[in-house]
């Protein structure tokens, strides 16, 4: 028997308050869209958005209807970790390495003691290679879509001319 599972979804927030023993109140998620997810490596923990369910080893279906379990594998907005890992560190996770010109250009004032204190984090830094590659491919596919999605808007409105 048991008490049944919540199978909580992916989509638009939505919490129920359930009645227990006592009088207390618990607060069962039927669809959630964010999270608080943690970066173990760096120590850090963000609110961040939940785009999609990738695998679950119980089940395929719970893949396809995007179910949200323990021990789900998840893919994640990863802007708050880029923001918090720029301003820790002052590198710019997903971005490739950009010519002496345009770094003058695109870097914001910052004091000295700022400076001092991000260099010396990022020389004991060392990022794992595979996780840089992930940043930089999800910014890629980003951009990519943004472009496909540019083109089939113009492709439609060229049809309806």
């Amino acid at each position: 028997m048991g008490r049944p599972a919540t199978l909580c979804k992916l989509g638009a927030k939505r919490v129920r308050s359930v009645r227990c023993r006592g009088g207390n109140m618990k607060y069962r998620a039927l669809r959630l869209d964010t999270g608080n997810y943690a970066w173990g490596s760096e120590n850090v923990a963000k609110k961040v958005r939940v785009l999609d369910v990738v695998y679950n080893a119980t089940s395929n279906e719970l893949v396809r209807t995007k179910t949200l379990l323990k021990n789900t594998i998840i893919q994640i907005d990863a802007q708050p970790f880029k923001q918090w890992y720029s301003k820790k560190f002052g590198v710019d996770l997903g971005k490739k390495k950009k010519g002496a010109k345009e770094e003058a250009e695109a870097e914001e004032k910052k004091s000295r003691h700022v400076v001092a204190k991000q260099s010396a984090r990022a020389s004991k830094q060392k990022m794992d290679p595979a996780l840089a590659e992930q940043f930089l491919c999800f910014a890629q596919r980003v951009l990519f879509f943004i472009c496909l999605l540019f083109v089939l808007c113009c492709l439609l409105q060229c049809n309806e001319c």
